[in-house]
């Protein structure tokens, strides 16, 4: 089983990522993800491909300048390995008169499954006066994201099974989002994201994984009864005037990866475990 001890360290400006124990030899694999080359949704430039050096560096670009800046950089050990690794990163910096709040976190696998990022965050609080239009936000979120798989409860959401956008049949165009947002879910178009067999839509799923510790265990059994391989959520919730967004929430999950990282941990822990403890190999005497 994975030990989670993590051992956060509070900085107000950046440390220094610790480098990986080579107490035992790890053989990385990259596990699969929900996202292809050419569908990979990121927040802020941090997708499920990102590292927790290329997420840093990210962050820091985003967050520079800013002195009030508050980093968590938290640490886990594999199993009962000497090896330790970076498995989430976490930038918060508080609202001002003239500047949006900011929280952007991303949690990352072990060495044993390439250290890759499986669920990504980033909560905005706008300043009063500075609060964008429901309309603009819209349109830049199209225009990054494409087209939403079912819009309602004020957000947007982006389905994705088998490389692809899932469809309930919904044609969206920024001025039925806009329409829609506020309204909620169509329940004949969400009944279409549950599985024949029983298994959950991602909408549920996205909304359990924001109250869950963000561990691949604690994540695991979500993640295998998901209808879908990844989803992408978007809130706005609205400002001062229902036409202002006052808080953006983004999420991002690869449920995909974090059941293939989840395998291939468990195999890399029992292959460790079988070198410290080697089954014996005596022949048989003789007789």
């Amino acid at each position: 089983m994975l030990c989670r001890a993590l051992v956060a360290i509070l900085a107000v400006s950046p440390v220094a990522l610790p480098a990986v124990s080579l107490a035992y030899d790890i053989k990385p694999r990259t596990p699969e993800s929900a996202f292809a080359a050419k569908l990979r949704p990121d927040i802020l430039g941090i997708s499920t491909d990102s590292t927790p050096e290329s997420a840093r560096a990210v962050l820091e670009s985003a967050f520079k300048g800013r002195t009030d800046t508050k980093t968590d950089i938290q640490q886990a050990n594999f199993g009962d390995t000497a090896v330790s690794y970076i498995a989430g990163l976490n930038f918060n910096s508080p609202a001002g008169p003239k500047q949006a709040g900011e929280v952007l976190s991303s949690s990352f696998s072990s060495p044993a499954s390439a250290n890759r990022a499986y669920f990504i965050a980033r909560a905005l609080t706008f300043a009063q006066d500075q609060q964008p239009s429901k309309t603009d936000m819209i349109k830049q979120l199209m225009d990054k994201y494409g087209a939403p798989t079912i819009v309602g409860d004020q957000r947007l959401y982006y389905i994705y099974r088998a490389g692809k956008t899932v469809s309930v049949g919904s044609k969206y165009k920024q001025a039925s989002v806009l329409e829609a947002i506020d309204r909620p879910l169509d329940p004949r178009a969400a009944l279409k994201l549950d599985g024949p067999n029983g298994r959950g839509s991602c909408v549920a799923g996205v909304k359990r994984s924001l109250a869950k510790e963000k561990s691949l265990l604690a994540m695991l059994d979500d993640a295998k009864g998901a209808n879908c391989d990844g989803a992408l959520s978007v809130q706005l919730t609205p400002g001062t005037t229902p036409d202002r967004v006052g808080n953006a929430q983004f999420t991002l999950v690869d449920f995909k990866r974090i059941v293939s990282a989840a395998a291939i941990d468990s195999d890399a822990l029992a292959a460790e475990k079988n070198d410290r403890n080697p089954t014996p190999q005596g022949s048989v005497p003789k007789l």
